[in-house]
């Protein structure tokens, strides 16, 4: 196994970088394995690396029918955070931001996790008391989270526009370990230490069909051909619906389109995350110097990557009202990864009404932040059939009982979370 180190990088340089290996192998499917895994995204191959790690099961194989990163964890805005109200999603989303803070030491890889800080700018006093009541939910949690005034902003982002009238900035809660990470570099480094402990990431195989018998989920059928395993553990985002709907489970998810932005490279200038509490708009600015931003999901059911324009023209017009001197940056590219949308906006890790199938999904907007406690959780419940405690609310079940998790406040409408 390669081992990422200063003194290598050094070195190889010395040698004319002949001795770097490949990440991963590229083995062929073995017939039967004891956990299959569907979907190759941050989520599948970090339930692959913490099954490996923490329960020492290593007959895995991860099935992703493209190549990894292709996916949304190759299509997203980089944000990380634990800024949550509820109390089964606030103490979900702070324990993965306690695993993103070591990811790069745990994995040796440098992901960039670079904690600059969240801020959700609020423009009105009922905005501000509902921002007051979420940081202390997330102090109770044991989060960091503190309440900035409008002289604060001015020192940490006097380039917005504190002179709108129709959007006046009164202030914003602040999370300093909130940040931005390196998307598809979390990819390559849980796939870099999943295959380093045995397990099989096979890429361009397409699963297409669950094999069920019984009641019970015996393997699936792929591009590659047949292969069976004890469990199937599914966790394709967008296009969960179209992967379950095979074998006819109808799922409470819709999928959307969710677009991302980068303009061209500019000096430094965002120190951070930024929201827009006015409208649907967040940025940061890469290490390369463009803005990354994005704003709402396109309104309309769809499994395409890629959005329309009415989109693009909304959460631009948030950006220069929140920050007028961004008008004149030209868009470098576009991009759009398909949203599982849930029906309460909050994700589902639970155990099908298939025994030994498995499901991970409707994550929204939060799947990228959630990605090492997502695939911790999952691996947890593959390998006790028990749900971890801090997703123990995430089951299919509280749509039937009334106990939705809707952070939002929103309503059973997918496209509104």
């Amino acid at each position: 196994m390669m081992k990422y180190s200063g003194f290598k990088v050094l070195l190889e340089g010395l040698r004319g970088n002949m001795g770097w290996k490949p990440l991963w192998r590229n083995p062929d499917p073995k017939k039967s394995y004891e956990i299959v895994i569907v979907g190759g995204g941050g989520h599948g191959l970090a339930t692959a690396y913490y099954l490996a790690e923490n329960f020492k099961i290593t007959n895995i194989a991860v099935l992703e029918k493209g190549w990894l990163g292709s996916g949304n964890i190759g299509r997203n805005t980089t944000i990380i955070r634990s800024n949550y109200l509820l109390p089964q999603n606030q103490p979900f989303y702070e324990f993965s931001l306690t695993l993103w803070e070591n990811l790069e030491q745990e994995l040796n890889y440098n992901s960039m996790v670079s904690q600059r800080g969240v801020l959700n700018i609020f423009h009105s006093d009922s905005q501000r008391d509902a921002f007051v009541r979420r940081g202390n939910a997330m102090l109770m949690s044991g989060a960091d989270a503190s309440l900035l005034g409008v002289d604060a902003l001015k020192k940490l982002v006097p380039f917005l526009d504190f002179k709108n009238s129709r959007f006046p900035i009164k202030g914003g809660l602040w999370q300093p370990r909130g940040g931005t990470v390196r998307h598809d570099a979390v990819a390559w480094g849980y796939a870099k230490e999943a295959d380093a402990r045995g397990v099989d990431i096979i890429e361009n195989c397409e699963v297409t069909n669950l094999l069920v018998k019984n009641g019970k989920c015996y393997g699936v059928e792929t591009t590659k051909g047949l292969i069976k395993s004890k469990k199937v553990g599914v966790c394709v985002a967008g296009s969960s619906s179209q992967v379950m709907g095979k074998i006819g489970i109808n799922l409470p998810i819709e999928s959307h389109v969710l677009q991302a932005f980068v303009s061209e490279g500019l000096k430094p200038i965002i120190p951070g995350v930024i929201t827009f509490g006015a409208g649907h708009f967040y940025v940061s600015q890469s290490n390369k110097g463009g803005l990354v931003f994005g704003g709402d999901i396109d309104g309309y059911n769809s499994y395409a990557q890629r959005g329309n324009l009415p989109i693009i023209e909304d959460v631009c017009e948030g950006g220069v009202a929140l920050m007028p001197m961004i008008g004149r940056a030209r868009l470098l590219r576009t991009w759009g990864g398909i949203m599982d949308m849930s029906m309460d906006g909050s994700p589902i890790i639970d155990k099908t009404k298939i025994r030994n199938l498995y499901f991970n999904g409707g994550w929204c907007y939060g799947g990228f932040k959630a990605t090492p406690a997502s695939g911790f959780c999952y691996a947890h419940l593959l390998a006790t059939d028990k749900p971890h405690n801090d997703a123990k609310d995430f089951l299919f079940n509280r749509f039937e009982r009334g106990r939705l998790i809707d952070e939002k406040g929103q309503g059973n409408q997918p496209n509104l979370h």
